[in-house]
């Protein structure tokens, strides 16, 4: 005689087992009978193999749910990244489930491989496991233990079929032999992704998707053709809207030849493309991978060349993408390098989006040669003005920190201080008056000033 155990003594248990049963045979019938059966489908038997195991061995408790021994979960429910039970578990391209906020962590800091088995993703689209979701709802309600409903914040809407479709047909378009096919891709995808944010992350759903959009463009300068302006506009603009998408940044910037292209659309497009190559970089570096890479590529020399043209509408977008790039440290040697201190100092001088400039002349401060050459073109003098008219406290914050860089650095620089404070009090006013930050480096000045034994030496 058969052993008699949950399945046969509880009702509502024995409902499941032949619902689950039935669901195997299902999934064991495609396996032997269909060639081209997927991983997932063999994934889903598995998991109903386990929890057919599961509800063939439990016996129900008796009493409330004992807090300090909770019950034993299948390994099947369990996140691999999170390691606690999903409750909203999801299907990953390479057939792995994971519970859908860890995942769409996960894929949102860039990655785009599996973090289960390393298999690089063929896309990000996330579908829902009902089975397994099914099964978690039983287990917990057997078991007595509420299962949290999901909470989805920020859910971008979603993307029809139809609108897929028409996505990827552009992407081919861009990659056809007439130019007018292409030129229409473009402009509709710039359109696209600047209105619709479900597009933007249509592009990191193919790991092609990148590649083909810069075809147009790659494809003119293998081939030696004069470059349509109004194309490079529409390519580059769609990728400054992709890297606006967090979870495109890494993507973007690593996908070769996006950070060269954008370096030569910052010369060669016009002043619109160029401000807006120099927004995307200024979005993507938002990433301190990408400043790294950004920096090695050599995307700041272009970039302070622009600044040095100085035109007017580019100016902010290129004056915010070398301070983010400055922000990692490597990178102030190679704008100083670039001529980064020169260019900056002459915009300063000539009342050119001073607040912006001054903010990244003080973080060129802190390299040494940075220091030195500030010392060399004259930059004393003129901080020493701005501090004396100036309204804006951030401005005079730089100012007097970049002050103290250079004049410990170049002990002759006391002296045209010396004389600012003799004449005006104008380091004595800051150093009552100013914020914290600035009082601080103020009074720093001043006891040097007080103490006066290096600076009489050498003024």
């Amino acid at each position: 005689m058969a052993k008699t155990g949950v399945l046969s003594s509880h009702p509502t248990a024995g409902a499941r087992a032949a619902e689950l049963k039935k669901e195997l045979q299902k999934l064991v019938k495609t396996i032997v009978d269909d060639e081209d059966y997927s991983v997932h489908t063999i994934d889903q038997a598995k998991a109903a193999l386990s929890a057919l195991r599961e509800l063939k061995f439990h016996k129900p408790s008796t009493g409330s749910l004992r807090l300090h021994e909770p019950p034993s979960c299948p390994e099947e429910f369990i996140c691999p990244l999170s390691k606690k039970l999903m409750s909203d578990p999801v299907i990953l391209s390479s057939g792995q489930t994971y519970d859908r906020p860890f995942i769409q962590r996960w894929l949102k800091a860039g990655n785009r491989t599996c973090p289960r088995t390393q298999q690089v993703l063929s896309h990000t689209v996330l579908t829902p496991n009902h089975l397994i979701s099914e099964m978690i709802s039983q287990w917990c309600e057997s078991q007595g233990i509420e299962l949290q409903i999901p909470v989805r914040h920020g859910v971008e809407e979603a993307v029809t079929e139809a609108e897929r479709h028409h996505f990827f047909s552009l992407l081919e378009k861009l990659s056809a032999a007439a130019l007018h096919q292409q030129k229409e891709a473009a402009k509709e995808l710039r359109l696209l992704t600047k209105n619709m944010p479900s597009f933007r992350s249509l592009f990191g759903e193919s790991v092609d998707a990148i590649p083909k959009l810069l075809v147009p463009l790659l494809g003119a300068k293998s081939r030696g053709d004069v470059l349509h302006t109004d194309l490079q506009e529409d390519v580059i603009t769609t990728l400054l809207n992709l890297s606006i998408h967090d979870g495109n940044k890494k993507l973007v910037a690593e996908t070769p030849m996006v950070v060269p292209l954008l370096m030569e659309a910052l010369r060669d497009g016009s002043i619109e493309t160029r401000s807006n190559a120099a927004a995307a970089i200024f979005t993507l570096s938002a990433l301190d991978s990408n400043k790294e890479l950004i920096g090695k590529s050599g995307g700041l020399k272009p970039l302070i060349e622009l600044l040095e043209e100085g035109h007017p509408s580019a100016m902010k977008d290129v004056a915010s993408a070398i301070f983010s790039l400055c922000i990692l440290h490597e990178n102030k040697a190679r704008a100083v390098r670039d001529g980064g201190v020169r260019v900056i100092l002459r915009k300063i001088k000539d009342g050119v989006l001073v607040n912006e400039l001054l903010a990244i002349l003080a973080m060129l401060s802190t390299h040494q040669r940075g220091a030195d050459e500030m010392g060399e073109l004259g930059a004393v003098p003129c901080l020493l003005r701005i501090l004396r008219e100036s309204t804006c406290e951030r401005n005079k914050e730089n100012c007097i920190a970049i002050l103290y860089t250079v004049c410990r650095n170049d002990r002759t620089k006391w002296k045209a201080v010396r004389e600012e404070e003799s004449g005006h009090g104008t380091i004595s006013k800051l150093a009552r008056d100013g914020t914290c930050r600035a009082k601080r480096k103020a009074n720093d000045i001043l006891d040097r000033l007080r103490k006066g034994v290096n600076i009489t030496h050498t003024a």
